[in-house]
């Protein structure tokens, strides 16, 4: 395949994406200040190269997987120089809507294309191949850069124009904490009226109540034995990144005008948990709130 991918920020996330690419035949040139990604990248197949407006020089697409929107516009007036005129520009990171309106503009004004498209599905989601993209832009360039978007996701979502993956991103994830944070205070008030974990969820998982958040994430030991819960909530996805987006959707619900008083009250809660637990996975927030209600962790 003669299509050459600038692929700039290599974590946790992008690391993985990067490397299914290369499987997939592209030849991916990759840039990531730190040392350990870079290494990665080569084990992967992937070119290394010094700088990413070296990357983005040579390549007809370019994607950005950065952690916030004031690192990818820093970022884009480098890489939009460097790059041949009608270059493709993918931004796979999660930012402020705003800001990837703006991301998407720079990139327009210099003469490429772009789209904003923000990932679903977490570190596992990004290794197997199996994420979920929420796409902004053109329909053209939804169309042009759909073929690499499969290889790494397993669905693929043109969501409307310039930020509106950004936008279905932050309703996706507001919804995810809310939900999370739902379940685990009516976890732990089973916990105190004699409700076993397992009963729960036997009963939770196919009733009115149930959620993804329950049977796929389960933020307790045993029920879904696959959940970071088994593991000491090592991350499948950080507090602190859920903390950034509902920050993200705290943001949007004002900026619009919303009465989104739970969003804002998530925000909040994971704010605070993220002061002390910020590299726990997110559903460790089960344990601040048995702490905080007088219980001890189990």
């Amino acid at each position: 395949m003669s299509i050459k991918v600038a692929f700039l920020g290599l974590g946790h996330m992008g690391g993985p994406m990067a490397a299914n690419l290369v499987k997939a035949g592209y030849e991916v040139l990759a840039f990531d200040p730190v040392p350990a990604a870079q290494e990665q990248a080569r084990t992967d197949g992937a070119t290394v190269v010094d700088t990413g407006a070296a990357a983005a020089a040579e390549a007809e697409i370019v994607i950005t997987m950065l952690p916030n929107g004031r690192i990818v516009l820093d970022a884009y007036p480098d890489l939009l120089a460097a790059a041949k005129p009608g270059t493709l520009f993918i931004d796979c990171s999660t930012i402020d809507v705003g800001d990837a309106k703006q991301a998407a503009e720079l990139a327009v004004a210099a003469g490429h294309r772009a789209l904003d498209a923000p990932v679903s599905g977490g570190v596992a989601g990004a290794a197997a191949g199996t994420l979920t993209f929420m796409v902004g832009g053109e329909a053209e360039d939804f169309a042009a850069a759909q073929p690499l978007l499969d290889v790494m996701g397993g669905k693929v979502v043109h969501c409307g124009g310039a930020g509106v993956g950004q936008a279905a991103k932050v309703c996706n994830n507001m919804m995810l904490g809310i939900s999370m944070i739902g379940l685990s205070e009516a976890i732990v008030l089973g916990e105190k009226l004699g409700l076993t974990h397992e009963k729960f969820f036997d009963v939770v998982s196919t009733a009115s109540g149930q959620c993804w958040a329950l049977t796929t994430y389960c933020p307790v030991p045993g029920p879904v034995p696959t959940s970071p819960a088994n593991n000491d909530y090592r991350p499948g996805f950080a507090t602190a990144l859920m903390t950034k987006d509902l920050g993200l959707a705290a943001n949007a619900l004002r900026d619009n005008g919303v009465d989104g008083q739970i969003g804002m009250l998530a925000a909040e809660l994971y704010s605070r948990f993220n002061q002390a637990e910020a590299d726990k996975d997110f559903s460790a927030i089960v344990t601040d709130i048995r702490k905080r209600s007088g219980e001890e962790t189990l």
